[in-house]
């Protein structure tokens, strides 16, 4: 079987979308969080925004495998990859409404008078370790020509994802600390969701919120851990399925990575190096309401957001 890139080239996280884009996601996938049962609800140890930008990045080598998948795995539920750039975006959209129902609205100057010069510190830092082949030099140039606070608090997460990714690799050998790395992923999303109040005004409730939340994410992670598995039996001759789609609990103490993620997620593993925290006043696991009745989707992007929650940003 040919291989679908060479993996010479370590996929680089992703900076997420613009909150418009992802609210555009989320609406499309709103049928399906809102009818995910119960008993498939995970709980969020794991911290969204990094999962994301990982999913993004490693999204190019999974599309180039999804003629094999189609042609080799009859039984296997494409659809799934095909969304998965979907279900992505949706779970970092609900992440946001989930920010922005916990008071984002009064962080904005405090976030901004901190974010800027964080961003710009890592920022220069990555752009030296990319100089000596040590960081992916394309992804650090376009988060370079981000522009504006919206690209500043996206650049923040991208870079946090990037640093944690690689930091056996670089540790020693940058002057980026781990608690800068940590805090870059904590106020990034913090920042978007503060812009987005500040537009809009607070999005749903914190009940409603975390609910979404915890189902978009779910959603994600096993779309993901399903085509995992494809992954694994496809590239399994090769031995490079970690390396296409490594897996979203890599680097946690206490686990190994393997073809699952979701049969044994672990609830309290520790973190080798410094990767991005549980977002700051994280609820408890949300134990759902029956799901309602599936909203249809398709509503416009330029309107209000699914459930009259208002778009963070346009």
């Amino acid at each position: 079987m040919a291989r679908p890139f060479s993996n010479k080239k370590k996929a680089a996280p992703k900076k997420p979308a613009t909150p418009l884009q992802a609210a555009k996601a989320f609406d499309n996938a709103l049928r399906e969080i809102e009818a995910l049962s119960a008993d498939r609800l995970i709980t969020i140890n794991l911290d969204i925004p990094r999962v994301v930008s990982q999913v993004l990045g490693v999204l190019p080598g999974l599309l180039a495998l999804r003629p094999a998948v189609a042609e080799h795995l009859h039984k296997h539920d494409v659809a799934l990859l095909d969304r998965l750039e979907t279900y992505a975006l949706a779970a970092w959209y609900a992440h946001l409404l989930w920010l922005s129902s916990e008071g984002a609205e009064n962080a904005l100057k405090p976030l901004l008078e901190e974010a800027v010069p964080l961003r710009e510190n890592l920022l220069s830092d990555a752009e030296a370790l990319a100089r000596r082949g040590l960081l992916d030099a394309e992804t650090v140039a376009e988060i370079r020509a981000g522009q504006g606070h919206i690209d500043t608090a996206n650049d923040l997460v991208a870079l946090s994802a990037l640093f944690s990714g690689s930091w056996p690799e670089i540790a020693g050998k940058t002057a980026a600390t781990e608690e800068e790395v940590r805090r870059a992923g904590e106020i990034g999303p913090q920042l978007l969701a503060s812009l987005g109040v500040r537009e809009h005004g607070k999005g749903p409730g914190p009940t409603e919120a975390a609910d979404k939340r915890a189902r978009a994410f779910s959603l994600l992670v096993h779309a993901y851990d399903q085509t995992r598995r494809a992954v694994a039996y496809l590239r399994w001759n090769e031995g490079d399925a970690d390396a296409i789609a490594p897996s979203l609990y890599k680097g946690r103490g206490g686990r190994s990575a393997s073809s699952s993620d979701t049969a044994a997620a672990p609830e309290d593993a520790a973190t080798a190096g410094p990767t991005a925290p549980a977002s700051p006043g994280a609820a408890p696991p949300v134990v759902p309401r029956s799901p309602a009745a599936p909203a249809a989707p398709g509503a416009a992007a330029s309107g209000p957001a699914p459930n009259g929650a208002p778009p963070l940003l346009a």
